[in-house]
């Protein structure tokens, strides 16, 4: 029997490409890593620091991410098309290094060229921020660009550990924080910004022969979708922080409680988004394993299985938001500091759950090599919440029914696109979609 069963997850384990446990693992610490960050900060720090740091979040994650994932995913492409055929990759890894070096320091110099604005006018007086999103500009192109190179390299399990510790360091600097008492939000956006490179320093502790001599890389070895994935990404990013992110614009009061207790709020309502990212660490495998098992008609059904999931998590988060919500918050950040109410929550709430449908019907289309579509809906989303912005007078309710109603129109034209290329025939593989759900971002 004890024999039998060892088979049996033998035969599971060879299913299943090497790294992959590790990738779901690294989804799943990110994900609360990042919770756990976000509420020492924000329950630590007063609302005006609050403020600011909400802020600082939003533009980071949206900066980052936003122009730096996709730098990421084109290395690991072209690196894993250069391996299959036996070419080294050096070359090509050193021409992405001094694309994403020439991007980061634009976006440095940009920073610190505005850092009378930035610190006196978004950051509330907290100069110290602009040093932390400068440094973790420069964190997240070095992270992005190595996880490329990992997983160009098939070095999965360095490449989830990545993704994990990087969440733990930044975790282990805020709790450090929190014990000595110290308040000021420029220390946690340090925190944020130097974490990247503590978890690049750790991945590759063992890593050897990733960079290896080959012929020269022409810059558009690196262009393939690089312009959709870089405008999609930015406005995907955008769009998930433009709740966050516009409060802390729009309000013309010097009302610093209130953008921080929105702020609170906002991290709340994130709960279905955690619950997402949950679903995709425990869905990874599984994926992976029909891939292994060439079972790629499976694409469709895993696809409505997928979706069927996220809208349950998206009901279930919203209906959670809107009844305990303010009770979590209180216990979470303090009563004196959460004076959000269900209406707000739930709202927000269900901007997240529609927007992580969006993202899964994106994810579908990019895993269909429709970027270009999956771009214009982000756009079409993006124009959609300006216009609702912009159409509605009271602070909350404009930015949280922008949210909501330009993730549904996003996720509505994403569905529009992903029947038209099942439709035409477009190649419906697994492995595309695990990618997909690999390399879509990850922070709260």
């Amino acid at each position: 029997m004890q024999q039998s069963a060892k088979k049996m997850i033998d035969r599971a384990r060879e299913a299943v490409p090497e790294g992959t446990f590790a990738v779901g693992a690294g989804l799943l610490i990110a994900a609360l890593t990042s919770y756990v960050f976000v509420i020492l900060a924000l329950r630590g720090l007063s609302n005006r620091s609050g403020a600011a740091f909400s802020t600082f979040w939003g533009l980071i994650y949206v900066a980052g991410p936003g122009f730096f994932l996709p730098l990421e995913q084109e290395v690991g492409r072209a690196l894993a098309h250069r391996y299959a055929r036996g070419i080294g990759g050096g070359p090509l890894v050193g021409r992405a290094a001094r694309l994403g070096g020439f991007l980061t320091a634009l976006l440095v110099v940009l920073t610190v060229g505005l850092i009378g604005p930035l610190s006196h006018g978004l950051f509330k007086g907290e100069a110290l921020i602009v040093g932390g999103l400068a440094i973790g500009l420069v964190g997240f192109y070095a992270m992005h660009l190595t996880r490329g190179v990992l997983s160009g390299n098939g070095r999965f399990r360095a490449y989830g550990e990545m993704l994990g510790s990087e969440g733990v360091f930044r975790l282990v600097g805020a709790i450090i924080l929190a014990v000595l008492g110290i308040k000021n939000a420029g220390a946690y956006a340090l925190c944020l910004g130097l974490a990247p490179f503590a978890a690049v320093a750790y991945s590759l502790r063992r890593q050897r022969k990733l960079v290896t001599p080959g012929p020269p890389a022409p810059y558009s070895e690196l262009s393939e979708n690089l312009g959709w994935l870089l405008g999609g990404s930015v406005l995907m990013q955008g769009l998930a922080y433009a709740s966050l992110l516009g409060v802390g614009i729009l309000e013309k009061h010097g009302d610093k409680a209130r953008v921080a207790s929105f702020a609170r709020a906002f991290f709340i309502a994130r709960i279905p988004v955690l619950m997402f990212l949950a679903v995709q660490a425990a869905l990874l495998p599984k994926l992976a394993s029909l891939a292994g098992e060439g079972r790629h008609d499976d694409f469709r059904a895993g696809m409505r299985r997928l979706l069927g999931v996220v809208t349950a998590i998206a009901i279930i988060g919203t209906v959670a938001a809107a009844t305990v919500g303010p009770f979590a918050g209180k216990i979470l950040f303090g009563s004196d500091k959460f004076t959000i109410g269900n209406v707000d929550l739930g709202l927000l709430a269900a901007g997240s759950g529609v927007y992580i449908i969006a993202l899964t019907l994106a994810q579908a289309v990019i895993a269909l090599n429709g970027h270009a579509k999956s771009t214009i809906a982000w756009i079409i989303g993006v124009v959609v919440f300006l216009g609702v912005v912009a159409g509605v007078s009271d602070l909350f309710l404009r930015v949280e029914l922008g949210f909501l109603v330009g993730s549904a129109v996003s996720g509505a034209v994403m569905a529009v696109f992903l029947v038209q290329l099942l439709r035409q025939g477009a190649t419906a593989t697994i492995e595309p979609l695990i990618e997909a759900i690999e390399q879509e971002p990850l922070e709260i």
